[in-house]
């Protein structure tokens, strides 16, 4: 398994640019993976969630595909199966949310981890907030659910096509869920700044490496079932996973 310096520079290579002495920018990973941020994320969120696209944002529609494509018992085997989708390494680098970027998604970037902050993040001198040992789940097309919803999605495009044009056709699935192993939040303020971080708890390990007055530097580990952060959309037309 390749680590995160061969990683990093294979990134580079790809993108044309220089990566010393520092991780990735998130924003770097993401147009060389070709993968989003995920408008907002909960442990139920799922593959096949089915989003819209305004230009500038997404936004769920709190819709999910197999809600039009499968009913009862068939439904729940189905939803168990897509919860339960195995994830692997992403073979992605280790990267970094810097301030100026969480400024510009903005502010939602450490929500996604379960990471609250009281204040406003453009007074700290610095804010980051580091994504270590990423996974991935995905759709596939020689694996349950993947054939079955491949299936009966291309029968529903057919019978349903006045549904599969209104719902579907021209939003985006969510084909690939990427998660963090863990995450390192580093925060630097002046004394008095009104800046602090706080976490969700559950399935969270929290090291406290440094928590002063000014400097705070923090490392949640993830256990148990995960919010993802990130995902690969596809197009309502385009999803064909035999592809």
């Amino acid at each position: 398994m390749e680590n995160n310096q061969q990683l990093t520079d294979l990134l580079a290579l790809d993108l044309g640019i220089t990566i010393n002495n520092r991780r990735p920018y998130a924003k770097e990973v993401f147009k060389w993976q070709d993968i989003d941020l995920l408008p907002h994320s909960s442990m139920d969120t799922m593959l096949c969630e089915i989003y819209e696209w305004n230009g500038r944002n997404w936004r769920t529609t709190n819709n999910n595909l197999i809600g039009y494509l499968f009913s009862g018992e068939q439904l729940n085997t189905v939803k168990n199966q897509l919860i339960n989708v195995q994830k692997f390494p992403a073979m992605i680098p280790d990267f970094e949310f810097t301030k100026d970027s969480m400024i510009e998604y903005g502010f939602s970037i450490p929500s996604l981890f379960n990471i609250g902050v009281n204040g406003n993040i453009s007074n700290a001198k610095s804010f980051s907030v580091r994504v270590n040992g990423v996974t991935k789940s995905r759709i596939t097309n020689i694996d349950l659910p993947g054939i079955e919803i491949l299936r009966s999605y291309s029968e529903f495009t057919q019978n349903e096509s006045r549904t599969y044009r209104k719902n579907i056709k021209f939003n985006y699935l969510s084909t690939s869920l990427f998660f963090a192993k863990s995450v390192e939040i580093y925060l630097e303020k002046d004394s008095g700044v009104g800046i602090d971080i706080s976490f969700q708890t559950e399935n969270v390990e929290v090291e406290a490496k440094a928590d002063t007055d000014t400097k705070k530097h923090f490392v949640l580990k993830y256990s148990g079932n995960q919010a993802p952060f990130a995902a690969k959309f596809t197009k309502g037309k385009d999803f064909n996973i035999f592809k």
